[in-house]
């Protein structure tokens, strides 16, 4: 190990003394944490804490150097060793820097003091960031296990968990609650009854429920919010067994021990112990409930988005979806097998190339998505499940009043702005229609010729190929312009079927709505290519999603590599995420569509404003389309 001259918690004076007091002088308040087990190595130590290690490497003498630290620590605190090690000193720096590291790793604790200093014990001492505080938390409180069965087996296995732990615990009959839930409750001397219409500042809940195979431990909040939850849990978790058979016997004792261990943690000021598992399944900033399976015997923390909030952590609006990232790992907290509110999309036997398919389950009916990558397809399959199961095939205009969602804002009016879109450049083929105008390919709007030569987009081109020399279809692709009041411009590409194909149904195979016509057939090829491949490996599928260009603004990559041209897709999604801002508005503009906030109407069923609930504590965003002030498009005089 190498160490500066001077420690850094060492201020020293021109003639060399210290002007103030550094760590080895301190070192009488700290002690090291019970259980932290230590390795002698030939030229340094190794330190293994609770949750923490540190390998520290040196000379020979670094092994010296920590046993006569250790010395220090176990006995008078390092008075001796302070006098010994000269202010200034190569030793003292060393000293210094070691004590600088086993700080920095919680491997050391203050030594206890005072009345309840004896209380602590190991393992609030190894645990606790002040042990002797958290004792005194503990003998302070008063814990009621409530069970409409209080000599059930879940209610006496809470009792004696909390009990090895040292918590004194009272057992009460409450016969509101579910047969298989039992309830927790700490709170300080003198707080009133848990179910209270106002509850104790200090109060704290925590439900156990046991069902035919399957348990689960709510996230520590207050007795209403605990409840809640615990009603929740148990809609979404289904029996894995029939009723009336023999339950494992160690299900119930690791539930209760669960139960007690994160009650005991809320009140001693402990992390929760689901931040203690280190599982980046879980998302920061949201609660986790533990969810138990008898066979095999486990249990294991999720990420809980439940229907109800009622503690004021959990009502606290969440931040916005920004990243593909984020939303990519928010998709496995909405589709839980066991707690989620929507099927996970799943590739399967799907093809994933030319394009990436994915399959999932929409209330008994199958949607399959696809996409460029196999991850773009699983978050437009998320979402579009999502707005079929909060009603979107209801009454009312294509994009108005009906609920679209997204990872984020941004996304959310991409999606709904380039539905609106599609819909305003339909009215404006009906509206050519209608008066007569046939000089274009959808009558009365301006086209602007496109064909695939070379100096086109490397994507267009791309997929373009993909579609007429791959997969065989003998296709035709149309684009026209449609441009604003403010000048911003909007280009629709609309895939056609010339003649009979491999989909052997003619009409549109892919539309999209873009800031470039390059970009649009791209999109627009892409959509064909899926709608193919679905038509050939999912033929029955009752629901297709086809790409869109809005996710562009969650893709894209802070960085891309060198050799990473417009023919990569991550460099095509930076591009196209760099005209999103001016698309969306000139969108619009053109459409007169404002998306708001969605929320689903007061009779709503109860799965709807569940699943709306969950998007949103995800980061997702749902959006309604309603109609702003009406923009009517302008047309340029392209080529006819």
């Amino acid at each position: 190990m190498t160490v500066d001259q001077a420690g850094p918690d060492t201020a020293t004076s021109p003639e060399g003394e210290r002007a103030t007091p550094d760590a080895l002088d301190s070192l009488g308040r700290w002690t090291l944490r019970p259980g932290v087990s230590v390795t002698v190595l030939p030229h340094g130590v190794h330190l293994r804490g609770w949750i923490t290690s540190v390998t520290l490497e040196g000379g020979a003498g670094l092994p010296v150097l920590w046993g006569r630290l250790a010395e220090a620590l176990a006995g008078d605190g390092g008075a001796e060793l302070a006098r010994a090690a000269v202010a200034g000193s190569p030793l003292r720096a060393a000293l210094v820097t070691v004590i600088g590291q086993l700080h920095d790793h919680d491997l050391l604790v203050e030594r206890p003091a005072g009345e309840n200093g004896d209380a602590a014990g190991p393992w609030l001492g190894a645990v606790a960031d002040r042990p002797t505080q958290a004792a005194a938390a503990l003998i302070r409180s008063r814990v009621r296990v409530l069970a409409a069965r209080p000599d059930g087996p879940l209610a006496r296995a809470a009792a004696r968990a909390l009990d090895r732990a040292g918590v004194r615990a009272a057992t009460a009959e409450a016969a509101d609650l579910p047969d298989g839930q039992v309830v927790l409750v700490a709170a300080g001397p003198g707080g009133p009854s848990p179910f209270a219409a106002e509850q104790d500042a200090e109060e704290r809940a925590v439900v156990v429920g046991l069902r035919p195979g399957v348990g689960f431990v709510t996230p520590v909040g207050s007795a209403r919010q605990a409840r809640a939850d615990a009603d929740g849990l148990a809609d979404r978790l289904r029996p894995r067994e029939a009723p009336g058979g023999a339950e494992h016997p160690g299900l119930p004792a690791l539930l209760a021990s669960s139960a007690a261990q994160r009650l005991i943690c809320a009140v001693a000021g402990l992390r929760d112990p689901s931040a203690e598992a280190g599982d980046a399944r879980l998302i920061p900033g949201l609660p986790a409930a533990l969810v138990a399976e008898r066979e095999p015997l486990r249990g294991e923390y999720r990420t809980w988005v439940g229907p109800v909030l009622v503690d004021a952590d959990r009502v606290r609006p969440r931040a916005d979806v920004r990243t593909l990232t984020e939303a990519l790992a928010r998709i496995p907290v909405l589709t839980d097998r066991l707690a989620g509110v929507l099927d996970e999309p799943d590739p399967g036997a799907l093809p994933q190339l030319p394009a990436a398919l994915v399959r999932s389950s929409v209330a008994g009916e199958v949607l399959v998505s696809g996409s460029a990558r196999a991850d773009l397809a699983r978050l437009e399959a998320v979402c579009r499940a999502a707005e079929l199961l909060l009603r979107e095939g209801e009454s009312g205009l294509e994009g108005e009043g009906r609920p679209v969602v997204g990872a984020g804002a941004v996304h959310a009016c991409g999606r709904a702005l380039r539905r609106a879109g599609a819909g305003a450049r339909a009215a404006v083929r009906q509206q050519g229609a209608r008066a007569g105008d046939t000089a274009g390919p959808f009558g009365g709007a301006a086209p602007v010729p496109w064909s695939p030569e070379p100096g086109r987009h490397p994507q267009a081109l791309h997929w373009w190929s993909v579609l007429v020399r791959r997969l065989g279809v003998d296709a035709d692709v149309a684009v026209s312009r449609l441009d604003t009041v403010g000048g911003g411009a909007v280009f629709h590409a609309e895939v056609q079927v010339q003649a009979q194909g491999r989909t052997a149904t003619g009409g549109v195979l892919g539309t999209a709505v873009e800031a470039s016509a390059d970009e649009a057939v791209a999109l627009a090829a892409l959509s064909a290519v899926v709608r193919v491949q679905a038509a050939a490996d999912a033929p029955h599928a009752r629901h297709l999603v086809t790409p869109g260009g809005a996710v562009a603004s969650l893709a894209r990559p802070e960085a891309t590599a060198p050799w990473e041209d417009a023919g990569w897709t991550t460099a095509w999604l930076a591009e196209s995420a760099a005209r999103e801002p001016e698309l969306q508005e000139a969108l619009a503009a053109l459409t007169g569509w404002s998306p708001q906030p969605w929320e689903p109407p007061a009779d709503a069923h109860a799965d709807v404003r569940a699943l709306w609930s969950a998007l949103r504590q995800c980061g997702f965003s749902v959006l309604s389309a309603r109609p702003g002030h009406r923009t009517h498009p302008t047309l340029t005089e392209g080529s006819r």
